[in-house]
């Protein structure tokens, strides 16, 4: 076997990939270094502006003093009263919570990247039962003054509260939530605990600001949330999916709903808020993620992994042609051919960035077929064998890029590409004689064979 010219062929052609696999692992490095720099991007952005955004509210927190009394008794003494008090923020949830939102996303640049910062004009009914509440002042009970609560994860993107009523009476809001927690937002002080056994109705508006993600927590008893944005390529993520959704090119509006029997909010609150403030930030919400769904380093990254099947194909196709006619090709053709089919990638990351990801993928394919074809040219001496070459490499382009955006149908089409492939191989090869190649050739008269019988390239 070791004496075989296919054997020595097919293992130099293995070489050759193997080795190309090299400056696929460097561009590849680089895609990632280019999509960190856009992240960078993005965390600037962040930084100058609000983070992602996460609303829980309303809710209103109530300071309650409970004072018990114990029967202690210290050393040989007897046993005496010891009054002890322990004190607790008790949190009344709304019976029914509807939030509208209008949301504005802009397109910030830095350099050759691009970020996008959201504004949400947010407007909230609540209502609140005071049969939810629970607690009656007692001789052993104190009540203190009760206090609406709204907090977020990103204080900084708070922007200005058009209204703030309770039953039509407009109040006051003040910075900071006034929980043990230490919870960025805002907080309402209420007039006096009277309130907590009369029917609330309270109205909000005010404009929240961030990047990546919007979040609201449903609290209520029953919640809803509607949000309008001009933004066509919405995230929708988060525990709950919207019951109705619209998307078009203009933007998107979506609708969720939920209550106390699926999410189970009523009994999470009180542990989560009233400890630390990382708990309460794992509330389950409605979410939705404004960002670029694909760009072109999660794009190019991808058809970055189609590039040995690419350049393999090439190379099956150069072998056929070998074998079926009497030209034949030497190891650094093919390796120029392959360096060239990995410069395509080079190319669409370089263009990509400046041009957009589709622009540059047609740039790129029209560059490599025509260096690719004037090559071919070249080497095969004839425009009739380089330019069915050309035509296909093209072709296997167009098939890629049906790949990237047919993700529920890429293995299908690639199957089909493989299989296409094989029997082209199989169909023009039926009556080829293998053995002729695989054997090393040897003179009529049995002379030893000089070193030209036995090359594998000429």
């Amino acid at each position: 076997m070791l004496k075989s010219p296919l054997f020595w062929k097919i293992f130099t052609l293995v070489g050759c990939i193997i080795l190309l696999l090299v400056p696929l692992m460097m561009i590849g490095d680089l895609i990632k270094e280019r999509s960190d720099y856009r992240d960078d991007v993005t965390d600037t952005l962040r930084q100058s502006s609000a983070g992602a955004q996460k609303l829980i509210g309303p809710l209103i927190a109530v300071p309650v003093t409970e004072v018990t009394t114990v029967m202690e008794s210290t050393n040989d003494e007897p046993p005496k009263e010891i009054r002890r008090s322990k004190s607790f923020i008790r949190f009344w949830l709304p019976e029914s919570l509807m939030v509208d939102g209008k949301q504005q996303v802009e397109s910030r640049k830095i350099g050759i990247y691009n970020g996008q910062v959201w504004q949400s004009n947010l407007s909230i009914k609540a209502e609140f039962d005071p049969k939810r509440f629970g607690l009656d002042a007692t001789e052993n009970r104190q009540i203190g003054k009760p206090f609406v609560v709204f907090a977020v994860s990103d204080a900084r993107g708070i922007g200005q509260v058009q209204t703030m009523k309770i039953n039509g009476e407009s109040l006051t809001v003040e910075p900071g939530t006034g929980l043990v927690s230490e919870m960025p937002g805002i907080h309402v002080p209420l007039a006096s605990a009277d309130m907590t056994h009369s029917l609330l109705k309270l109205e909000m508006s005010f404009s929240l600001n961030g990047t990546g993600a919007l979040s609201v927590v449903p609290l209520g008893r029953n919640s809803q949330m509607t949000l309008l944005s001009d933004w066509p390529h919405p995230g929708f993520m988060g525990d709950f999916l919207p019951a109705k959704r619209e998307i078009s090119p203009s933007g998107f509006q979506a609708h969720w709903q939920s209550s106390w029997f699926a999410n189970n909010l009523d009994s999470k609150i009180h542990d989560m808020l009233s400890r630390s403030e990382q708990n309460g930030w794992r509330l389950p919400a409605f979410s939705v993620n404004i960002a670029t769904p694909a760009d072109q380093y999660q794009l190019t990254d991808r058809a970055i992994k189609y590039a040995i099947l690419l350049i393999a194909l090439i190379f099956a196709a150069f072998f056929v042609f070998e074998s079926l006619t009497a030209r034949q090709m030497h190891p650094m053709e093919y390796l120029l051919v392959g360096l060239s089919l990995v410069m395509f990638y080079l190319i669409l990351l370089a263009l990509s960035e400046h041009i957009g990801f589709t622009l540059a993928w047609v740039t790129a394919s029209l560059l490599g077929g025509i260096i690719n074809g004037i090559y071919l040219h070249g080497v095969m001496k004839t425009w009739r064998a380089s330019l069915p070459f050309t035509g296909a490499l093209l072709v296997l382009y167009g098939v890629i890029w049906s790949l990237l955006n047919s993700e529920d149908s890429a293995l299908l089409l690639g199957t089909g590409v493989l299989f296409i492939a094989l029997s082209t191989v199989m169909i023009l090869t039926r009556r080829f004689n293998w053995y002729s190649i695989s054997r090393s050739r040897k003179s009529s008269d049995k002379v030893e064979p000089d070193d030209d019988a036995l090359r594998l390239w000429k």
